[in-house]
């Protein structure tokens, strides 16, 4: 069920929700948190709202989904709703909200009267998200706080995060390498049980996954390590135009015997231990997969906060220097640190 509220209010919709929950025979005591999901007018609206539904048949719960239309300041302030129930909302209620003119500015008072009572609050930026999310007026009602470094413009948005990380921020490039983290260590547990001495990361030259992973590698495991670019696309495919995922290479270097991990196709990867080699099936992940496993823990995500502070002893030999053009602050305080 669709239901459009043009020109409407806060009060407005919340009085609509309470009549179609008595209609229905419904209640929001089901809802276990509140989503608030930060869009803009040029974002792919339906794609997102389908990751939402992913992620809500393991979540219900209230989403709220604001979609700033980025007008003239003088434009009139108009608040246009529709509420997405049942079958078109998963087992969450969705309310999509476009806010124009000055209301673009004011999102956290447009949404306070709609938060759910004694609930968690969620906030996910899909594509644009704010410099700090938590100093952020919709980053300060969350508990959590999501945003997707792969959807920024900015190649090194990786690297400014862990300057104004804060308990409760994560990221879906981290999300997207949960079961690829969990396959590599495993292997550290099976014989011979050497200490690793270095690191080695292949992948595509602007993916913040790739950076993500050598920061783990460098907090983990306290060695060196390199993260290379392999010349891939951003979003590598395998030879049937499949995506695969991310991390097209890890090498972990030994006294004797190197762990190699490697991508062989869109379901596939290689494990390679000394003279003996395994495959093991591994996906790339959904959006809406990434961002059910968010929602099974609100508690702070240490281990990609120290991942973060990892980042900062990585070697990136491959990276290009950016243009004179762009800011020098941004360069000298975060680019030449993150090449020491």
């Amino acid at each position: 069920m669709i239901i459009d509220l043009p020109d409407s209010s806060t009060h407005s919709v919340t009085t609509r929700l309470k009549t179609l929950r008595e209609e229905r025979g419904e209640v929001s005591t089901g809802r276990v948190l509140t989503f608030l999901v930060v869009t803009y007018s040029d974002d792919d609206l339906e794609a997102i709202l389908e990751s939402i539904h992913e992620a809500s048949r393991e979540h219900p719960a209230r989403v709220i989904v604001l979609i700033g239309h980025e007008e003239s300041t003088e434009a009139e302030a108009r608040l246009d709703a529709q509420l997405r129930l049942g079958g078109n909302a998963g087992a969450s209620e969705v309310i999509v909200l476009h806010l124009h003119g000055d209301l673009t500015r004011h999102r956290a008072n447009v949404v306070t009267p709609l938060l759910l009572p004694d609930t968690p609050v969620v906030a996910w930026w899909p594509s644009r998200a704010p410099r700090n999310p938590s100093s952020d007026s919709i980053g300060a009602l969350a508990s959590r706080r999501i945003i997707d470094s792969f959807s920024e413009e900015d190649p090194e948005a990786i690297y400014r995060r862990r300057m104004t990380y804060s308990p409760g921020d994560s990221d879906l490039v981290w999300s997207r390498l949960t079961l690829w983290r969990g396959l590599l260590a495993s292997t550290l547990d099976q014989p011979p049980y050497e200490p690793v001495l270095s690191a080695e990361v292949y992948g595509p030259a602007q993916d913040p996954a790739v950076d993500i992973a050598a920061g783990w590698f460098a907090d983990r495991l306290d060695v060196p390590v390199t993260r290379r670019s392999d010349g891939s696309p951003r979003l590598p495919l395998d030879e049937d135009g499949q995506p695969v995922v991310p991390i097209m290479k890890a090498v972990l270097h030994r006294q004797r015997d190197d762990v190699t991990v490697e991508v062989v196709d869109s379901s596939t990867v290689r494990f390679v231990v000394g003279d003996k080699e395994s495959r093991v099936t591994l996906s790339r992940r959904s959006t809406g997969d990434c961002l059910a496993e968010e929602l099974r823990h609100l508690d702070p995500d240490n281990a990609f906060g120290s991942a973060l502070r990892g980042l900062f002893r990585v070697s990136r030999p491959d990276r290009v220097r950016r243009e004179h053009n762009h800011d020098h602050h941004s360069v000298s305080g975060v680019e030449q640190e993150s090449m020491r």
